[in-house]
């Protein structure tokens, strides 16, 4: 596949200077040994305004970059069913988890940091049982998981997307001619590697037919 092009499948402090009312008593206390008229013109001088501090608001953090892609893996042709790649050696250690699923060219892209680490062919569902398209957030994890409606078929390594059910696992065999009921079904070596590094919030970006190259932001 080409490495430019590819199917993609993110105090106050007041401070009260003086209080008059100390001395005005003091000096009350002494009134015989004062002259009435030099009292009264030094108890009459003006008070210092009040001194505020007001605290300064904190600097608008900065807008985050939007999630691009930065790299790709360099596979050659299409990916065939039941094909998978999985190179984490050119990209970064950590980083933002995106994964990436084109329903026309069934396959599902994880990018970390923008940097692709895994690709795969996926199984996807039917016209009577689609798998939605737009940008879904991990909801839940579960390694152990079985279908609640489907005669508990195996979902082992699921990452759950909607509310009716629709996930990102494996149990099955990701061949030609099979179907799911709208989940992807991917193979176990590569969901299980997934599995390990999603965490629930993560993206999940569902297109049809959309080509992304490097420098193509992500959702």
């Amino acid at each position: 596949m080409n490495e430019a092009v590819k199917w993609i499948g993110g105090s106050t402090v007041v401070a009260v200077v003086l209080l008059g009312s100390m001395v005005v008593a003091g000096r009350a206390l002494e009134a015989h040994d004062i002259d009435p008229n030099t009292w009264l013109a030094d108890s009459a001088a003006p008070v210092p305004a009040k001194t505020v501090a007001v605290a300064q608001a904190p600097a608008p953090a900065p807008s985050p970059e939007p999630f691009m892609i930065k790299h790709i893996l360099p596979i050659d042709g299409p990916i065939k069913y039941g094909e998978w790649h999985w190179d984490e050696s050119g990209a970064p250690a950590t980083g933002p988890i995106v994964v990436t699923i084109d329903l026309e060219a069934r396959v599902l892209s994880v990018f970390r940091d923008g940097y692709e680490i895994g690709a795969t062919a996926v199984m996807l569902g039917t016209d009577e049982h689609p798998t939605p398209l737009g940008v879904f957030p991990i909801l839940s994890k579960e390694r152990h998981n079985v279908s609640e409606t489907y005669g508990d078929a195996p979902m082992p390594w699921t990452l759950r997307l909607t509310g009716d059910g629709v996930a990102i696992h494996g149990g099955a065999a990701v061949e030609r001619g099979w179907a799911s009921h709208g989940c992807i079904g991917t193979p176990n070596e590569f969901v299980s590697k997934l599995f390990a590094i999603a965490k629930v919030g993560d993206r999940v970006i569902i297109t049809r037919g959309q080509t992304a190259t490097v420098g193509t932001p992500l959702a």
